[in-house]
């Protein structure tokens, strides 16, 4: 079965900095990533990579930035008063949780400080990167209607870890 929309993909991924080489993340060594195909739950360079890949099959590809978490973004540094940063011991580089507009946790960066005021980076960690995906697809089978509804993808097995005979898929 080929990787095309709607179907549930389990795979195995690991990407590098294709401009330094550099292991950004892996999943090889730990849990496989499983999605449901074409529904945007992966970047767009990612999910075209695949598309038509079957199980077992290894491939590696470069994904522009463009097509994976965007250019980065010299307007989307922020300046803040350092009072809003009370109790909290900054330095250049660390990561913080913030809340986004939609009321959504992001994940932010101090880009610099000074005594009066913070510099707070909301570009994604990845934004100006082109990836390097190498990628092995594990499974491909067709989603469950309650699955595509959801977005949610059910585990198969023969216990689903709730404890009782509820029929789980």
């Amino acid at each position: 079965m080929k990787v095309e929309k709607n179907k549930v993909v389990t795979l195995n991924y690991q990407v590098n900095d294709d401009n330094t080489g550099v292991l950004l993340e892996s999943s090889f060594h730990s849990a496989p990533l499983s999605f449901i195909f074409g529904v945007n739950h992966i970047v767009n360079g990612m999910e075209k990579g695949i598309e038509g890949m079957v199980m077992g099959q290894t491939k590696e590809f470069t994904v522009p930035s463009s097509q994976a978490y965007g250019s980065y973004d010299d307007n989307s540094i922020k300046e803040f008063p350092m009072e809003q940063f009370e109790g909290i011991e900054l330095k250049k580089g660390m990561t913080l949780m913030s809340i986004d507009d939609n009321n959504q946790k992001v994940y932010v960066k101090v880009a610099d400080f000074d005594s009066e005021t913070v510099k707070i980076d909301y570009n994604h960690p990845l934004s100006g990167k082109d990836l390097k995906f190498t990628v092995e697809i594990i499974d491909v089978r067709e989603a469950y209607e309650e699955e595509l509804e959801s977005g949610m993808i059910y585990q198969e097995s023969s216990s689903c870890g709730c404890g009782s005979s509820c029929g789980c898929h």
